[in-house]
């Protein structure tokens, strides 16, 4: 069992940048590929990306390929998400979520997830 918990959103103007970190428990969290989801109101959780088991690879949503960057630490149990040149449509919840599925982009092919922290990008 993996439990995770996210932190480092917050209020931020367009064009500005934030750092979520998502902190998992457990001895297995190295053994998993790690995701980043977000929910904006009134719409479904949508994949943002995801990183591979040792770090080396990592996969992106279309909208933020180019402006966000996934990361972890194996060592730290941490997944992280670097969001640069943020826009009002970034605006949502963000979820970090563990699969056991190599690749995974759908929610379903993920098994344990965060709470969410709030992301707000003003225009």
């Amino acid at each position: 069992q993996v439990q995770l918990v996210e932190s480092g959103g917050g209020l931020v103007q367009a064009g500005g940048s934030l750092r979520l970190s998502c902190a998992a428990s457990g001895r297995t969290f190295s053994t998993y590929v790690m995701g980043w989801f977000r929910q904006a109101p009134g719409k479904e959780r949508e994949f943002v990306g995801g990183v591979s088991v040792s770090g080396t690879i990592r996969f992106y949503a279309d909208s933020v390929k180019g402006r966000f960057t996934i990361s972890r630490d194996n060592a730290k149990n941490t997944v992280y998400l670097q969001m640069n040149t943020l826009k009002p449509e970034d605006t949502a919840v963000y979820y970090c979520a563990a699969s056991s599925l190599s690749g995974a982009r759908r929610l379903y092919e993920y098994i344990h997830w965060g709470q969410g922290t709030h992301v707000t990008v003003s225009s």
